[in-house]
Order: structure tokens, then C-alpha cells, then sequence
């Protein structure tokens, strides 16, 4: 009786094992039939006792994967595997071909299967144009910085003003030694992000800034400012080299 389970077990189809036991618990019968082949090899017909007969196309592929399983398992760090993960009902799933094993010899198994080396090419060859793409990005948008050497703060006169449209404050900042094709630029500043004094939220600062001078800055009231038409005014004369700035306040 003995004899004859084994005789099933070498001839078996492998379409009849994935249908009758499931796919995963093909791996188990393999190994269970690789350790049954071993225990055999001497009943073969043809061969000697005690040397080893020759195995059928099944058997060979049989002893293939196993080997090719020991060989990742000496060699592959699985720590270290993006695409090997653990689930909560203690399967191991491969995120990369989306397929789930009930252990690492399987998954091992899997990774040196034709679907996971096909996968692993066609991610090789997406993230390769990705990062073709970025680098012409990168290339296109490059901006050019200029390094300039500082020569001190540009002089500079402040009027505070009052006429029919409301108070105001007039800023005129003299650059004579700007460099071309510089023009002056200013900005506001709340007193919470500068870090020379106190921060004080009745107050917020006026920026200008033109290289090579150094940036300089005025403390005004921390009012809203009124940009309409006819009370914002930003020049810059290129002759005289001054830049105005007239605000006023609503």
C-alpha cells in the first residue's frame, strides 16, 4: 500500500494539486514530494540500489525551485526587500506583484519567478523616465544665483506726510552704485519674523532690498496699507538712481 501512495504522489498532476488543496498549499506538497523522491530514488526502474534513478520533468522542476529557494534564503536579506511585507494574519504579501504567501520560502520562491522579475524591470523602467523627466525639470527651471560682495547700506530719506487723501509716509532710498539691470524691490514684514528685536505687534517693518547694498528696513505702525490707484506709488528713476515708495494707510 506504501508502494503504491508513492507511485500517485511521484505521477500526480500539478493542475490537480492546485485545484484540490489550493494554491497555498502547493508549496508544502512539494516539499513533501521532493523529501518523497529522496526516500525513492532507489525503486526507479533502470537504476541501481542505493544510486539515483532518473526523475521525470516534474520531479526536476521540483528539485529546481528548491534549490533556487535555499540559494535566496543563503543570500537575500528580506529586511531589506521594499516590496516583502507582513500582514496582520501572519501571511507575507508582495506588494510589488500583489500576491500573498504563507511563508518566506514561498515568497523567496516568488521572487525568482518570471512574473516578479517582469514587474521588477517594468518599475526599474518607469522610475528611469521619472528621473529623466525630473532632470530635464530641474534643467529647464535651473535658476542662475548671482553672489554679489555687499558695499554697506544705500542713504536713504523718510517724510512723513499729510494731505487731502490722508497721512502717509514717503520712503526715497538712493542706489548710485546698483548693479545692472538690478531693480530695487521692497516688502512688509510682520515683527514676528524678524529676529533683531522684541517682537511687537504694533509695529511691522518696510524692506528694501538692491544688490550690492545691504537690505534695510523701517519700523511703521502695523496698519493695513491702502494699494488703491491713487495712493500707491513705486518708481524707480534709473537717472537719478532713487527709488520711491509712498504708502498710505486705511
Amino acid at each position: 500500500m506504501l508502494e503504491f501512495n508513492k507511485k500517485i504522489l511521484l505521477h500526480i498532476n500539478k493542475s490537480f494539486i492546485q485545484r484540490f488543496y489550493g494554491k497555498f498549499e502547493f508549496l508544502n506538497i512539494l516539499n513533501k514530494l521532493l523529501f518523497l523522491n529522496k526516500m525513492i530514488d532507489h525503486q526507479r526502474g533502470g537504476n541501481r540500489v542505493g544510486g539515483g534513478g532518473v526523475a521525470n520533468e516534474f520531479l526536476e522542476n521540483v528539485d529546481r525551485r528548491e534549490r533556487l529557494r535555499r540559494l535566496a534564503m543563503e543570500t537575500i536579506d528580506l529586511n531589506k526587500d521594499p516590496y516583502f511585507f507582513r500582514n496582520n494574519i501572519g501571511s507575507y504579501e508582495c506588494r510589488l506583484c500583489l500576491t500573498i504567501h504563507i511563508n518566506e520560502a514561498s515568497y523567496l520562491a516568488h521572487t525568482q519567478g518570471k512574473k516578479h522579475q517582469t514587474n521588477l524591470n517594468k518599475r526599474l523602467l518607469i522610475e528611469q523616465k521619472n528621473l529623466e523627466k525630473k532632470n530635464e525639470f530641474e534643467i529647464e527651471n535651473q535658476v542662475e544665483y548671482k553672489n554679489f560682495i555687499k558695499i554697506g547700506q544705500p542713504g536713504y530719506k523718510v517724510t512723513k506726510m499729510k494731505n487731502e487723501l490722508g497721512k502717509n509716509i514717503l520712503f526715497e532710498v538712493y542706489y548710485p552704485n546698483i548693479e545692472k539691470d538690478v531693480v530695487p524691490r521692497y516688502r512688509l514684514m510682520s515683527s514676528f519674523e524678524q529676529r533683531v528685536e522684541i517682537p511687537d505687534e504694533k509695529y511691522q517693518y518696510i524692506i528694501f532690498a538692491a544688490e550690492p547694498y545691504e537690505s534695510i528696513a523701517f519700523k511703521i505702525p502695523n496698519k493695513e496699507v491702502d494699494n488703491s490707484e491713487d495712493k500707491y506709488l513705486c518708481t524707480w528713476d534709473e537717472d537719478s538712481k532713487t527709488y520711491t515708495v509712498q504708502i498710505y494707510f486705511k
